[in-house]
């Protein structure tokens, strides 16, 4: 099993370069003992980044967790000790875009009570998909202003374990998806922005609303009967 380092904690997110062995390999990838390298999962893209030894270096150009967490390569497949490094600006883009995402949604759900149903985030955008709604301009400029009140409030970000039985009696299922987490699954990865949000999630955040910027509205498009997707940038 390959420790997934980011998991821990929120400074954990922060990982840019650790030290990692090579576990296992393919023609073209590598598994390794420990990695801050997100696989790709829940509309979130993989990192990126490259793979360091004497004498060699290759570039990770992208990463899965089927069948454990492959790291597939662009160059020669090492073996034994690597020196790992993120590409950071991608990364922190992922991270700024995923936490703006948990709070664009809590806020559609809390003034409209439609459902995230869909997301993609990118480093410079994200785009997420609510039913039942047909959002109207005016609504749209109410998301920005109240998601933009939040994040004004320089709220700090934690990350923890929790027992389902336990987050259960204090959250919303709907509200943060939990129903759709199969009942087997019982410790749950939890990401709360303090005061507003807590929702079981296994992608990478940033510390404090404080490093978001302004949500911007970029669009809104139907996809389907009462089904509507806002997509969005963070400006500073």
């Amino acid at each position: 099993m390959t420790e997934i380092l980011y998991m821990s904690d929120i400074e954990a997110n922060y990982i840019r370069e650790w030290d990692a062995r090579v576990v296992a390999r393919g023609e073209d990838w590598v598994e390794l003992d420990r990695t801050a390298f997100y696989p790709e999962s829940g509309g979130q893209p993989s990192d990126t980044g490259c793979l360091e030894w004497p004498g060699g270096k290759s570039f990770v150009a992208r990463v899965t967790k089927k069948d454990g967490v492959k790291h597939f390569l662009e160059g020669e497949v090492p073996g034994g000790a690597v020196h790992c490094l993120l590409n950071w600006e991608r990364r922190y883009g992922h991270m700024r875009m995923h936490t703006a995402q948990h709070i664009v949604s809590g806020v559609v759900f809390d003034m409209f009570g439609a459902r995230t149903v869909g997301n993609q985030l990118y480093h410079d955008r994200a785009r997420v998909d609510f039913h039942p709604i047909k959002f109207t301009p005016e609504q749209m400029r109410k998301i920005e202003e109240e998601a933009n009140a939040i994040i004004s409030g320089a709220i700090p970000i934690r990350v923890y374990t929790e027992d389902r039985s336990e987050l259960e009696k204090r959250v919303n299922e709907e509200r943060c998806n939990l129903d759709l987490i199969p009942k087997s699954v019982r410790s749950l990865r939890v990401i709360e922005v303090e005061g507003f949000d807590v929702c079981p999630c296994a992608g990478t955040h940033v510390r404090n609303t404080d490093e978001l910027g302004k949500v911007h509205v970029l669009e809104c498009e139907s996809k389907g009967k009462d089904r509507c997707r806002l997509t969005y940038e963070l400006i500073i």
